[in-house]
């Protein structure tokens, strides 16, 4: 009997090529995912009450997430008994989450001068995947009640977008109850190229001709 390596299904991690997204800010080798604003860890977006005695500073990462099942392949050649459970190009589906994160800071002595972040804050935080057409391809919201001054959340989109179903639009949005709202918005496309060609590539090492076995259904988005 065979012995077979198995792997059940997944959240993927590829090449770094395959997890670059086809638009927006880039993304890292190992966990791909698209920042609004732009930059590193403490890039925020803004906004200031109207008597300028607190700020609110917020950002949002959308992490694609892409998953797949597998299909058994034959070994390498030189052990052909080993089979390998390999990734299913065919199977690619998305399953996005939104990473929030957040600044409070309160002016004690002149306005927008001298600011201290410290208590604990409501905040909410909410998000909407946008299709070309204006559709809502899912949402999400979460009243986070006492919270710390700097913080982040993670929320799960807890929906699954099919591969190749075009571009669309992250909307975006950090509230602290009774200081105001930052808002914004990123573009992505959910093409699944990328991640198809670099899991037909690995696939591809069993020696030419090799079909490899279904094991499941593709997901629907």
């Amino acid at each position: 009997m065979k012995r077979t390596r198995t792997a059940a299904l997944g959240l993927a991690a590829a090449t770094a090529a395959a997890l670059t997204p086809v638009l927006g800010q880039a993304a890292t080798a190992a966990d791909s995912y698209l920042q609004d604003p732009a930059g590193g860890e403490k890039a925020m977006k803004s906004m200031w009450t109207k008597d300028e005695m607190h700020k609110v500073e917020a950002q949002v990462r959308f992490h694609p997430g892409i998953l797949y099942e597998t299909i058994t392949r034959p070994g390498h050649p030189a052990a052909p008994d080993y089979e390998r459970r390999v990734a299913d190009p065919k199977t690619l589906v998305w399953q996005p989450s939104f990473d929030f994160g957040w600044a409070v800071s309160d002016s004690t002595v002149v306005k927008k001068a001298v600011t201290v972040k410290e208590g604990r804050h409501p905040i909410a935080v909410h998000a909407v995947l946008r299709s070309a057409d204006g559709a809502k391809a899912l949402e999400v919201h979460e009243d986070l009640a006492d919270r710390p001054a700097t913080g982040r959340a993670k929320v799960p989109g807890n929906k699954r977008i099919a591969c190749d179903t075009g571009a669309y639009t992250v909307e975006w949005s950090v509230t602290r109850k009774g200081y105001g709202t930052v808002r914004g918005s990123m573009p992505w496309n959910a093409s699944c190229e990328n991640h198809r060609a670099a899991f037909s590539a690995e696939n591809g090492r069993g020696g030419k001709g090799d079909r490899g076995d279904r094991g499941g259904k593709g997901h629907g988005g």
